[in-house]
């Protein structure tokens, strides 16, 4: 890998560039602030077509999940803190879940790592019959159906309740996740967990993916959240899965708490 500084309108940055011939071969994979005025953009040699080429539908798979045995550990004392620290917020959750009806918490199918699926854990934030609903909203809404094939997600979504509501914005529901670490599913700091309706929206860079376990929080997360375009936080997923580190785990961590208690894209 070589790195090369630059300036240009009073702002130094970096790029690097990963196992590249020429300039030709070179595509943007993301653009990471690291910290105020320094930039770093991140580029890889793009795929040549081979007659050999592996079938999409089965990419390789790495042995072991990006950041091995240490960011493990680190997972494993981390969300066992974590669960403690919030016990007490997580059952005055639990209670108000309970009151208003149906399950406190839903497990929804993602891919973990080398393709496994895993129930992702999140307090209720939507209605009982929430797939129902959705069909019959995007059935009704032309301009909604577009928009979820486009990104996956909707900026008026009828199936969040009220309580929901709060609990998406303040990334509340996603406090069970540290269970799943825990169970060896999940890791505090990866890609966002995804269905398999959206693996084909990752394209080549899904191997990327399955090399990681995924995370409550990650660079999607610390980099607009639901203000980036669904190609953007796959270019972040795969960002990240080449170029991970302790480092970069914790600088996103920090990050992460700045990013909750400012809201900063959250919907």
């Amino acid at each position: 890998m070589t790195a090369h500084k630059v300036k240009s309108s009073g702002t130094t940055g970096a790029v690097m560039a990963f196992e590249s011939r020429s300039k030709s071969d070179l595509d943007p994979i993301s653009f990471y602030q690291t910290t105020p005025g320094a930039n770093v953009v991140a580029l890889r040699q793009s795929p040549k077509p081979e007659s050999d080429a592996r079938d999409a539908a089965n990419p390789p798979v790495a042995s072991m999940p990006v950041g091995g045995a240490l960011k493990r550990a680190f997972d494993i004392m981390g969300a066992a803190g974590a669960l403690l620290f919030f016990a007490p917020l997580m059952l005055v959750i639990s209670a108000l879940l309970s009151l208003e009806g149906g399950p406190v918490f839903f497990a929804h199918k993602r891919i973990g790592f080398g393709g496994k699926s895993f129930g992702c854990l999140k307090f209720r934030s939507m209605i009982v019959d929430a797939e129902a609903k959705l069909e019959e909203y995007l059935a009704a809404n032309p301009d909604a159906r577009a928009q979820w094939r486009r990104e996956r997600k909707l900026d008026n979504d009828p199936r969040i309740t009220r309580l929901g509501k709060i609990l998406r914005v303040t990334s509340l529901d996603e406090l069970p996740q540290f269970i799943n670490v825990l169970k060896g599913e999940m890791s505090l700091v990866g890609p966002r967990p995804i269905t398999r309706d959206e693996a084909g929206y990752y394209g080549e860079k899904f191997t990327h993916y399955l090399a990681c376990r995924p995370g409550i929080t990650g660079a999607w997360q610390v980099s607009g959240r639901s203000d980036t375009s669904y190609n953007q936080r796959v270019d972040l997923d795969a960002t990240y899965a080449l170029g991970h580190s302790v480092m970069i785990d914790m600088d996103i961590l920090f990050r992460t708490a700045k990013v909750v208690l400012e809201r900063t894209g959250a919907k």
